[in-house]
């Protein structure tokens, strides 16, 4: 990274020279210890992260100390969590995953010049740039993210003192209509230093929800969030969990997603018991129901995952499940290796879910 300084007339004399990560791609300028000296904030997309360099006030920078994010590519600068001290915000590229996935980073500031460690929230496939405002109106920053890959600018609202784990929305798979899945559980953690007042928590679209955070969560403590979804619908299915609280004048906000599916698996997994490496355990059965009172179309059947080629599958579904019709898949287990092996059976179908997936596990001996 290269400093010029200016001659005031409009030209430019070269500075120093300082060494940050490969490919810079954005820079942040202000006072990161309110000390009146301008400090430097650097992304770079190859894997680096944020290189901040303090400033001596003459125009030399001290060298650059290097914050990891996944592939950063802009940077801006704020209080973003109303401590009188200067944070950062990080559009990362992606992630290195297949299909594309990005994260924005938050590295708060110490007021000294360094940052913590990043805590990173999904936000589109590939991100390009970060902007900071107070865009629902409740007096604290916000984010947002764009998404070339997707067409997408994505909105983070801040949710002040109320920390949510995980910061994704809760995905479920898909559900046999009538019935309930599991728990999936977001942990609110109130990083307040006075107790946080819940008016309330609600869930709308087909799931059901269960809490323990009461009327009050004290500073620093916990409660969880436990929802399930419920469905009566066949097809995709979206939700929130809304939640009032004293952390911000406008609803925090938890998304849900999954899907109401008439296809019906039993078991739900498989679960082989130890076997001696290239020899072939005995076969393992799943039973598909098309509870619907129409036909079920089957597209694809496959294996998939990191241990895959240490299974196979054969069954008699064919490309169409009658109305009230089974069909049934026949699982083997060859390990290819020793250790703990896992992979998964995909069912494409017409029931609504897109895809119902059997985990499979065994281990080689």
């Amino acid at each position: 990274m290269q400093i010029y300084f200016g001659n005031g007339d409009g030209t430019f004399r070269e500075g120093g020279s300082y060494a940050v990560g490969t490919q810079p791609q954005s820079i942040a300028v202000t006072d990161f210890r309110a000390n009146g000296n301008l400090d430097l904030a650097v992304a770079s997309s190859l894997g680096a992260g944020v290189s901040v360099l303090l400033g001596n006030g003459d125009g030399t920078f001290q060298p650059a100390v290097t914050y990891p994010t996944p592939n950063a590519y802009w940077v801006a600068a704020a209080d973003l969590n109303g401590d009188g001290k200067l944070d950062l915000a990080v559009a990362n590229f992606n992630v290195g995953t297949s299909p594309p996935t990005a994260v924005a980073s938050i590295l708060l500031g110490n007021g000294d010049g360094t940052f913590q460690k990043a805590v990173n929230y999904p936000s589109g496939g590939e991100n390009t740039y970060v902007a900071i405002g107070d865009f629902n109106r409740d007096k604290k920053p916000d984010l947002i993210v764009t998404d070339p890959l997707n067409n997408d600018v994505l909105v983070l609202l801040n949710t002040g003192v109320v920390s949510f784990s995980p910061t994704t929305p809760l995905t479920f798979p898909p559900q046999l209509l009538g019935t309930e899945s599991g728990v999936l559980t977001v942990s609110l953690t109130n990083t307040g230093a006075t107790a946080l007042t819940i008016s309330s928590i609600s869930v709308q679209g087909e799931y059901k929800l269960s809490d323990t955070c009461g009327k009050s969560v004290g500073a620093g403590a916990k409660c969880s969030i436990n929802v399930r979804s419920a469905p009566t619908t066949e097809g995709a299915l979206a939700g929130t969990v809304t939640l009032h609280d004293s952390a911000s004048s406008k609803p925090q906000i938890i998304e849900l997603s999954g899907a109401g599916t008439v296809v019906k698996l039993e078991p739900v997994s498989l679960r082989f018991s130890p076997q001696t490496v290239h020899t072939e355990s005995q076969p393992k059965q799943v039973q598909l129901t098309n509870t619907a009172s129409t036909s079920l179309t089957i597209s694809n059947v496959y294996l998939e995952g990191a241990n895959w080629t240490s299974f196979s599958q054969t069954n008699d579904c064919g490309t169409s499940v009658a109305a009230g019709g089974t069909c049934t898949f026949t699982v083997t287990f060859d390990p290819v290796k020793k250790g703990s092996l896992t992979a998964s059976l995909n069912v494409y179908d017409s029931g609504g879910g897109v895809f119902q997936s059997v985990p499979l596990a065994g281990t080689g001996d």
